[in-house]
């Protein structure tokens, strides 16, 4: 294979996005590993006072992830998320305006291999969500399995995360007065085995879970599709059926996690690695729909709201989906 390797003389300001993205794609797939092997050589070495108190505060500090967690304005608002916003770079824009008074249910669509625009738009105010949407906090969450690693879990509640239990969303969307945006990849960790260049299939049919609870709440649901989320990694084939996606489907199934198995860029090259392509990623929030609170939805209220939310998705892709190079005779494709 040809490598092509990244001119000599690069602006700073693109060697320093590179970077960005690059501490971003270590603290995604290798920082919680680091925390934790950090924290087990703190509880053998002289110092092992240190992780028997942290070991307490873990335990006291428990629920916090499914309590509202807790998020820091100054990391939200770190430096270096503009340089990360601006390697792709990322846009968020807004089709309708969102009355602080509720609390929304924000679909995000697709899920993408590492949910690059989720993270960079609901994460850090690089793209200007508090001003764009005053009022709103918005919180992105995440499997409950990464807030049970010490250490990680202290950072990735700093810049809002929060877990995606079912009381940990009902907390936020409970909150009396409104002006909480909790923000779902209604499509999870199955739909990224599918993300690669040019794919729009979403895994929505049978997920209604985030439904009933937006029902339950009277939370109002808000449609997001991100155009360029599945443009920025390559993945190896693994239709389904084959025995690659068999692996994936049963491993995802015992631990909860996807293994895409995805490459893109490197560091000095262009050939291969693991830092996403430079491709723009354009997250559209889409109009509200009203939810009127049902504290005990039955079928018929989950499968019609279900139904309008789907309608209100596949509305917002196709009014915006030539401003973004979509074909026009490419639509969205539900499983």
């Amino acid at each position: 294979m040809k490598v092509e390797f990244a001119p000599l003389h690069v602006p700073l300001r693109r060697r320093i996005q590179t970077a960005a993205v690059l501490q971003w794609v270590f603290s995604f797939l290798a920082l919680a590993q680091v925390c934790l092997a950090a924290f087990v050589l703190l509880c053998v070495s002289d110092w092992w006072i240190l992780g028997a108190l942290y070991a307490g505060w873990l335990y006291l500090d428990r629920d916090t992830p499914s309590c509202g967690g807790r998020r820091s304005q100054w990391v939200r608002s770190w430096r270096i998320w503009t340089y990360f916003r601006e390697y792709f770079p990322i846009t968020l824009i807004k089709t309708a305006d969102l009355d602080p008074r509720n609390n929304y249910l924000f679909g995000f669509h697709p899920h993408g291999v590492l949910v690059a625009g989720g993270f960079g738009n609901f994460c850090t105010e690089a793209s200007g969500f508090s001003q764009m949407f005053p009022g709103l906090t918005p919180y992105l969450l995440m499997l409950p399995f990464w807030f049970r690693v010490p250490f990680f879990r202290e950072y990735i509640m700093s810049g809002g995360l929060v877990s995606s239990e079912k009381a940990s969303a009902s907390h936020l969307l409970s909150r009396p007065g409104g002006g909480q945006a909790a923000v779902i990849a209604v499509g999870g960790a199955p739909e990224s085995l599918d993300a690669r260049p040019g794919a729009v299939t979403l895994q929505l049919l049978q997920r209604k879970g985030f439904v009933k609870l937006a029902l339950k709440h009277g939370a109002w649901l808000v449609p997001v599709f991100s155009f360029g989320e599945n443009e920025l990694f390559d993945q190896m084939e693994n239709p389904t059926g084959s025995a690659l996606r068999r692996v994936q489907d049963r491993l995802q199934r015992m631990m909860g996690v996807a293994m895409p198995l995805f490459h893109a860029r490197g560091v000095f090259q262009y050939s291969f690695g693991l830092l996403p392509y430079r491709k723009p990623i354009h997250t559209v929030v889409g109009r509200p729909i009203p939810v009127t609170q049902t504290p005990c939805p039955n079928k018929d209220d989950i499968e019609a709201l279900h139904s309008l939310y789907m309608k209100g998705l596949t509305q917002l892709f196709e009014e915006n989906k030539k401003n973004y190079g979509i074909p026009e005779d490419k639509h969205l494709n539900f499983i």
